[in-house]
Formats: C-alpha cells, structure tokens, sequence
C-alpha cells in the first residue's frame, strides 16, 4: 500500500510540474511557420526603473523611432511618398498617440536603445536609419528638461506578441494623419525630417555610414 501511495504522489508531483513548465514557457503557442519569433516576445518584459538611465547635466536622455513602411512591396528609393505609413502607439495613460520612445540607459548603443523601445511599445523590428535630430523639450510629468533622439526605422517584421501589448494600441496611418494625432510637437519636426529625407532620397541605414576599412 505505501508503495502504491508513493507512486500516486510521483505522479501528481509530475503532472504538476509539467503544467506549470507549460505555463510558464516562453514558448508556449501552436508551432506554426514565421511565428518563432512572435511567440518567444511573450517572455520578453519591458526595462523599468531610471536606476541605469543617462542624464546629460540633469537632463534625461531619452530616444526613440518613427516607424515606417510603405502600403506596397517598394524600399524607399523610387517609392511615392503617398506610399509611405508610420506607426504611432497610445501613450500609457491613454491620452494621445506618440512614436515609440524611452529612456537612453548606460549599458547601451544610443541606436540600441532605440530599437529597443521600439520593440517594447510598438512590437516591430526593422533598419535604423541616420539620427533625424536632436530636441530640448520640458517633461509633463516631472516639470524637467529632456533631451530627446529620434531616429527612422524601416519596418522589416511586425510582431504579434510583444511587451506593452496589453497597456498601448498600435495604428499604421499616414504620415499627414500621424502629424495631427502626435502629442509631441519635436516628434512632428522629426517626422517632417524624415519625409523630406525620404523625398529628397537621402535616407540610408546606420551601418551605411560606417567607413570603409
């Protein structure tokens, strides 16, 4: 009879233990093709905290992207830029549309930080392009000045799963309807960078600019 109980308690601890490593896997979806990657953003977690951010003489650092695409297949060389959408995200607090944007930390590549705030609000991934500017602008919320970064990024793959898909909206629209809807009047002037970069053709990726050896 002990035997009996013995083996019965074996097996619950088993049953229990292989839920919970269900439950908890990061990769817990249908294997289905091109999903991979969605499927591993769900244990992915947005950075928290201002522990490890960059201040430069008092002012947070913060950067962030303009996600773009275009509605057909075409890069940016000769594609119309009727073509071109960009992809705004809701504020946390829900009142307003912004790009993708965040705290610089000290353990990383300005570009670095960049992507990654991209890929934690908005879930894309894709090609930075060259830095559209810099802007000085008074913090809402701590009534500080910010000192901000935008850069391009060419949208090449978009998430289904990612960190704040539970706390932000994501829109594609046009570039005309992102500049009314952006909250941020620096984000707009970055957006108008990019659109005449873009027209004028001059866009091109960060490691475009890394000389020759």
């Amino acid at each position: 009879m002990k035997i009996f109980f013995r083996f019965w308690d074996n097996c619950l601890i088993t049953i229990l233990i292989s839920k919970l490593s269900f439950i908890f896997s990061p990769i817990f979806l249908p294997n289905t093709p091109g999903k991979l990657k969605n499927q591993k953003m769900v244990s992915i977690v947005s950075r928290t905290g201002r522990q490890f951010q960059r201040y430069n003489q008092g002012c947070r650092q913060v950067v962030g992207c303009i996600p773009y695409r275009y509605k057909t297949d075409k890069e940016s060389d000769g594609a119309p830029i009727e073509e071109l959408e960009v992809l705004v995200v809701s504020s946390q607090k829900g009142k307003g549309m912004l790009f993708p944007k965040g705290g610089w930390e000290i353990d990383e590549s300005i570009e670095e930080a960049a992507t990654r705030e991209t890929l934690e609000e908005a879930g894309v991934l894709g090609n930075v392009g060259c830095k559209l500017g810099k802007w000085s602008f008074k913090s809402k919320s701590r009534g500080t000045f910010d000192e901000g970064y935008m850069f391009p990024l060419l949208v090449k793959e978009q998430l289904d799963f990612w960190p704040e898909k539970n706390v932000r909206q994501r829109r594609w629209m046009a570039a005309s309807e992102a500049r009314e809807v952006c909250q941020h009047w620096w984000m707009k002037e970055a957006l108008d960078i990019l659109i005449q970069r873009l027209m004028n053709g001059q866009e091109k990726g960060v490691e475009d600019e890394t000389p020759s050896p």
